[in-house]
């Protein structure tokens, strides 16, 4: 069940990439470019943190969703979805957090 947010999200998002800016909040962060997708992400994860240092769970719950939804709108200005890093979760999976650090520094 909760998958299917996800791939709900990732089509509304690729919807909302070519619709006119005063249309949709996310259509205009894409017409807006990079740098403003950044700066959101960037913005998102603070209010992580600072919910995390808080201790409200329900607050960084709330903030971590934020942090999820902006990280794949900048997914979908580089033609990338939240399949693209569960693919990579799943490969990831099992492997040694130490092993996998080291396969990209070999790369």
């Amino acid at each position: 069940m909760n998958n299917d947010i996800l791939q709900r999200l990732t089509e509304t998002i690729a919807a909302r990439k070519s619709a006119a800016p005063e249309s949709s909040y996310v259509a205009k962060l894409f017409s807006k470019g990079e740098d403003a997708i950044l700066k959101k992400v960037g913005e998102e994860a603070t209010e992580v943190l600072l919910a995390a240092k808080s201790g409200d769970k329900q607050h960084l719950v709330y903030e971590t969703a934020d942090l999820w939804f902006h990280s794949m709108v900048l997914l979908a200005q580089h033609g990338l979805t939240a399949d693209d890093v569960l693919n990579e979760l799943a490969r990831r999976e099992g492997v040694s957090g130490i092993a996998e650090k080291q396969s990209r520094k070999a790369n």
